[in-house]
């Protein structure tokens, strides 16, 4: 696996980065080369972020754990991608059987996850409207996600509330 590091608000030590690089090395042994990682280490308020995500040929593994210091950080982020893997390892061997993007037999055996369902559908007509638009509409809803028919792109998208209470916008491709 490839792992990109980036810092965010200072840029990360050499130490830093060595250290990052030897704890998802202990990863490299379920995935292949092809794999890459990328961690963001984010100086805040108070202490730091480390955030992770691992785009892995269509499941993307992701972490962020928020400590006073970088490196309990990212050892809280390797723990729970590691958790992530064993959890889902039966529901990622269906979907991956025979592939050799990942290697499975590494994975440690855990308390298998829950069984997934969905326990309520909602249908609803996309409407054609702006960003803007959408962002009110989900407001006057009390929502923090809504999903709509963007005008100006003809896509389908997500404008969502983010943690900073600030906008996201998910544009879709296919």
């Amino acid at each position: 696996m490839k792992t990109i590091i980036n810092g965010k608000n200072y840029s990360p030590s050499d130490k830093l980065k060595a250290t990052i690089e030897k704890k998802f090395e202990k990863l490299d042994k379920y995935f292949s080369n092809e794999i890459t990682g990328n961690v963001m280490t984010i100086k805040e308020k108070g202490g730091y972020k480390v955030e992770a995500t691992i785009n892995a040929k269509g499941t993307i593994f992701r972490a962020e754990v928020k400590a006073d210091d970088p490196y309990d950080a990212l050892d809280g982020v390797i723990d729970k991608l590691s958790s992530q893997m064993s959890k889902f390892k039966s529901k990622l061997q269906k979907k991956y059987k025979g592939s050799k993007d990942f290697m499975f037999a590494e994975l440690p055996e855990t308390e298998e996850a829950e069984e997934l369902h969905v326990v309520k559908r909602k249908k609803f007509e996309l409407i054609p409207m702006t960003v803007d638009e959408a962002i009110v509409q989900m407001e006057l809803l009390a929502h923090n996600f809504f999903v709509f028919l963007n005008m100006e792109t003809d896509s389908v998208n997500v404008v969502y509330r983010r943690n900073d209470n600030d906008y996201g916008l998910l544009e879709t491709t296919y």
